[in-house]
């Protein structure tokens, strides 16, 4: 069998999901020749566009964590970039709600938690005020987060495409990159496809979400136990049938593995309800299930009406479905930081690998990108 041409770049970023993206587009920026390898026909296919779409304040994540770090940091960047580019968001705010007393003493866990992370416009309101806000909205207390925004998820990585691509970069769909190898003058990739290729790289950006740690396990000569285990947790949505009564987010107390099956808008109004906690149980390579079972819009009845107790019967639809990049198990009660590894970390030169890049991913994808160029300097 005759192997393929061997192909030379610069540098190789995996994935067009949002943080490939701005990843591209950063290394293009400081003056790199990009290459961006996407798998799919187009662009944040995956994770990316299968999210609520939240410009979240950095309310959930351990202080020092890199999910506080860059969310906080993140989110004021984001708005800043989409007021200049003209991308589509809203900073409409978002109220946490509590509905018994154990949810009261979480939430004023997450508000020393925010104000640690650097988040401290997050503030209690009472009931009362929660209510005149939301007048459909049933709590005994609340934290308002008014810095939670919406954003049109593919506006913005139109918007890092474009810029990436006015600096040079390049962009090949339908092109999986299906293993590698160390070498002393780089690494060497074997793309798929129609056309396979090898492609020799000073720098690769592994940015390829859910199959991140399985494309790094492939990579002859790095350390295999530098490399976290992976694991999938869907998350389902069910859209609202009609007008929504809310004008901001509406988050339950947050639980095991999620954020609670919270009420979001898109950029039009329409409202939506999700994610649940569904894992799955998948190995590396197998096709994921991403048909939304109506059968769990039981649960999601249950949920919603703990704070819209005017949930009307038959509103629900079954919306989409995402999966999110966990690397911690089902059993780990508490959730994982984003995992960036550059050659400090694994020994490999010209190689990161971003694993576990859930939310607030889309949040933080500017402060990811500048991470990821620090690390390769």
């Amino acid at each position: 069998m005759t192997l393929p041409h061997i192909e030379k770049a610069d540098a190789v970023v995996i994935g067009a999901g949002v943080v490939g993206l701005a990843a591209a587009r950063a290394l293009a920026l400081a003056g790199r020749e990009v290459v961006l390898l996407e798998a799919a026909d187009a662009i944040g296919t995956g994770t990316s566009s299968r999210n609520s779409e939240v410009i979240h304040a950095g309310i959930y994540y351990p202080k020092d964590s890199l999910k506080a770090r860059f969310c906080v940091e993140g989110s004021r960047r984001l708005f800043d970039y989409c007021a200049s580019r003209n991308v589509g968001h809203r900073r409409c705010g978002k109220l946490i709600v509590a509905t018994d007393d154990a949810q009261m003493a979480a939430l004023e866990g997450l508000r020393q938690k925010s104000h640690a992370n650097g988040a401290i416009e997050v503030h209690w309101i009472e009931a009362a005020e929660a209510r005149a806000m939301e007048p459909a909205l049933s709590c005994i207390g609340a934290l308002h987060s008014p810095m939670t925004g919406i954003i049109d998820s593919h506006g913005l990585m139109l918007a890092y495409q474009g810029e990436a691509e006015a600096k040079g970069a390049m962009i090949a769909f339908n092109a999986p990159v299906t293993g590698g190898a160390v070498e002393d003058d780089g690494i060497l990739l074997t793309v798929g496809g129609e056309t396979p290729m090898r492609l020799k790289c000073r720098i690769v950006v592994n940015s390829a979400g859910l199959t991140a740690p399985m494309l790094a396990r492939r990579i002859a000569g790095l350390p295999p136990e530098t490399v976290p285990a992976n694991y999938y947790c869907k998350g389902n949505y069910f859209t609202l049938a009609g007008r929504s009564p809310f004008t901001r987010l509406i988050y339950p107390a947050p639980e095991v593995a999620g954020l609670g099956v919270h009420l979001t808008l898109d950029m039009a109004g329409q409202a939506k309800f999700g994610p649940d906690v569904e894992w799955l149980d998948a190995k590396d390579g197998e096709p994921l299930d991403y048909v939304v079972n109506p059968r769990r819009g039981d649960g999601f009845y249950a949920a919603i009406r703990t704070y819209w107790p005017g949930l009307p019967d038959g509103a629900l639809l079954p919306g989409y479905s995402g999966i999110r990049p966990k690397v911690q198990s089902p059993t780990h009660k508490t959730g994982a930081d984003f995992i960036v590894q550059g050659p400090a970390d694994h020994g490999v030169s010209g190689l990161v690998n971003l694993y576990g890049i859930e939310s607030p991913g889309l949040t933080s994808s500017l402060a990811l990108a500048d991470l990821v160029t620090a690390k390769l300097d």
